[in-house]
């Protein structure tokens, strides 16, 4: 069968089950059998009770000493029971499963399995799977497929039809044997039913990388031709004159560090070269990109042309319209904002200012790439946050215009040697000095015993006039959803933190737009005093209020993430802080999150990333906040890049369209 066969032609998915497949980006057997696991399950044998520990997934063999309760929250209904083992008793829980009280009678024994959490004050296992001795006993031996799912989705759903879907389809593999052989790959098949359904724990690390070279090699192909196509591209916007420049940085209340003139040096170097630029300028958070690009956008506008800054979300762009506005209007150069939060009569009006030159500069999302907005010489393109946005998306401002300049920005941290090969098509610039007025933040890594101290200590720092964060850890399969995981943990910390005084509120992703950007401005505005979150304010405002960020369960995420996150603090004059909360407790956990308490610097940090990271993480969960391709990181399966990078350079460009099955449209590169 064809690989774009509908996922409909498969047993027991109907047109029900299609649909929810398709809110997962599967629509046909190709897009099925590339949505890989996100993680292994490794079943270990039970513990006693006595032994849990909060934030780890484990099993325990208890006696059901005691009728289960159905318990109604609203629209929610909860099934607690309370069992117990010789060495002590633990809470179970489970939510919107009212028929799993019915499988618990009192004296029965089972084995009950699901993450170690802690609500209300104690520990409980959260949606266990339940089983009998003999069914845990043939679990020990496999390795178990986990899988990103979404509501009416479940594993055994995905297991079954992806059996069915690897049966029925077999491609050819682009990649000469020969290659393989030198590389020491096994063929892409091979990898395809190796990495859903692994034998053993190195089959399924070989299939693993396998499938990150492909992905890697598709991307570099992709890079190549971009860079291909922009060498000695003639610009049809050459800038000359810089006065106005040199007038804003006259106004500004602050110096320009070294490193910031250094970079805006070279920038004006490529705007007032004969061909186009493409420029990335690389800088932790906070240290200054965003007034380099104000710079280039007002010798742009300066000397006719028009100019775009697209930003991911829509609370950054509005910050970066007001920041613009403040900075360039004063100097004659008109700015207007363009989002999807826009009502239909503003937007219309934004669409005819643009297309009619009445303004200078557009700050917005991806709205800036829509086709009704049409530009009049577009002179400079500013994309921030470049990992956020898809090659597809730089490729789509760039064709908006008559090759207009491009100047990207990226905070997050990328050792140098990959960062090179990921945006080959790309100059480098790196801003690697603070302004001189910013504190370093104090970071420190604790057990969830410290939590009652940190809760004081952000209590403290809001009477003393400051805000924080609290990052709520990120939400598993067995847990609860993102919006109840950050309702609770809010509910538990007011009881927490009684002082009424103390305003705090909640933000997550599954939030209606308007309500989360109200949300955002509210807390930018100083009337939410603590902003429990998801990982939404990863790529957030400048809030220079903000002095403490906590991160609960911190060993979930990756170090650049984390990184970013602290990023939100130690904005302003005073001093910040970061408590990084781990929830397990190991020496390779303790080593990982050390590399954040000895280094503010980002570069720092994604070097050490880079040490540690090896192939075995690919067992966790898998680490976030980095390049988000499918399966392949850029720290684990750094050796990968590199040879596909060294692959597709010796490739004719005839070569390169063997790569056309690769979707790169997901990728956030």
């Amino acid at each position: 069968m064809s690989a774009e066969a509908s996922v409909r032609e498969l047993k027991g998915v109907g047109e029900k089950n299609a649909l929810l497949l398709k809110s997962l980006g599967i629509s046909n057997l190709r897009e099925l059998v590339e949505y890989y696991p996100r993680a292994y399950d490794v079943f270990e044998l039970p513990i006693e009770v006595k032994c849990l520990k909060e934030g780890y997934t484990t099993a325990v063999e208890c006696l059901v000493s005691s009728r289960a309760k159905c318990i109604k929250a609203g629209s929610k209904t909860i099934v607690d029971i309370s069992v117990s083992d010789p060495t002590g008793q633990v809470g179970l829980v489970w939510f919107n499963t009212p028929y799993v009280a019915k499988q618990l009678s009192p004296g029965s024994r089972y084995i009950f399995r699901g993450r170690v959490i802690r609500k209300r004050g104690r520990l409980v296992i959260a949606q266990p799977v339940i089983y009998s001795h003999d069914q845990y006993r043939r679990k020990l031996s496999e390795l178990q497929p986990v899988y990103r799912l979404t509501k009416g989705v479940t594993n055994n759903f995905l297991l079954k039809i992806m059996k069915e879907a690897l049966a029925l389809t077999e491609e050819k593999d682009y990649l000469p044997a020969s290659v393989r052989s030198e590389l020491g790959l096994m063929k892409r098949n091979d990898a395809l039913r190796h990495i859903h359904f692994p034998i053993t724990r190195d089959d399924c690390l070989e299939a693993h990388k396998r499938l990150a070279f492909d992905e890697f090699a598709a991307f570099m192909a992709l890079v190549r031709r971009m860079k291909e196509k922009r060498i000695a591209l003639k610009s049809s916007f050459r800038i000359d004159s810089f006065d106005v420049c040199d007038r804003v940085i006259a106004s500004l209340s602050y110096s320009l560090t070294d490193a910031q003139l250094r970079v805006f040096e070279e920038i004006r170097k490529d705007l007032s070269s004969e061909f186009v630029m493409s420029r990335m300028i690389q800088g932790d958070v906070g240290s200054g990109k965003t007034i380099i690009a104000i710079l280039a956008v007002a010798a742009c506008a300066a000397s006719g042309y028009q100019a775009a800054v697209m930003a991911p979300t829509d609370v950054l762009a509005r910050q970066h319209y007001e920041d613009f506005t403040r900075l360039l209007e004063p100097f004659g150069i008109k700015v207007v904002l363009l989002n999807g939060q826009m009502t239909a009569a503003a937007r219309k009006k934004a669409y005819a200012q643009i297309s009619d030159h009445e303004c200078d500069v557009v700050v917005g999302t991806h709205a800036l790439i829509q086709d009704k907005v049409i530009y009049d010489r577009l002179g400079l393109a500013v994309i921030d946050e470049q990992h956020r946005f898809g090659v597809n998306q730089r490729e789509a401002i760039f064709a908006k215009g008559e090759k207009p300049h491009i100047l990207a920005m990226s905070a997050t941290p990328i050792p140098r040697s990959l960062a090179i090969i990921l945006f080959g098509d790309l100059d480098f610039s790196i801003i690697d000095e603070m302004p001189k007025n910013r504190l370093p933040i104090k970071n420190c890594v604790v057990g969830t015993e410290y939590r009652p101290t940190a809760y004081k200590f952000i209590s403290d720092q809001v009477r003393e006039g400051h805000q924080a964060y609290i990052v709520c850890p990120m939400v598993e399969d067995s847990e609860l959803t993102e919006a109840e995981n950050v309702t609770d943990y809010a509910d538990m910390l007011r009881s927490a933190i009684p002082d009424e005084g103390i305003r705090i509120e909640i933000l997550h992703g599954k939030m209606k737009p308007d309500i989360k950007n109200a949300v955002m401005e509210s807390f930018v505005g100083g009337s939410i005093d603590i902003l429990v979150s998801t990982t939404v304010i990863e790529v957030g405002v400048n809030v220079p209020n903000a002095t403490v960020m906590m991160v609960e369960n911190a060993e979930r995420f990756g170090l650049a993430q984390l990184h970013q996150l602290r990023g939100r603090v130690g904005r302003g004059n005073a001093q910040s802080y970061c408590i990084f909360m781990k929830g397990a407790q190991s020496e390779e956990i303790d080593e990982r999150l050390g590399i954040l308490v000895k280094y503010n610097d980002g570069m720092k940090v994604a070097e050490n990333d880079l040490r540690l990271r090896g192939p075995g993480d690919f067992f966790g969960t898998r680490q976030s906040g980095e390049m988000e391709f499918k399966t392949a990181d850029i720290y684990g399966d750094a050796d990968m890049l590199k040879a596909a990078s060294d692959y597709v350079g010796s490739l004719s460009s005839e070569d390169l369209l063997c790569f056309s099955h690769t979707q790169t449209n997901s990728w956030t590169i």
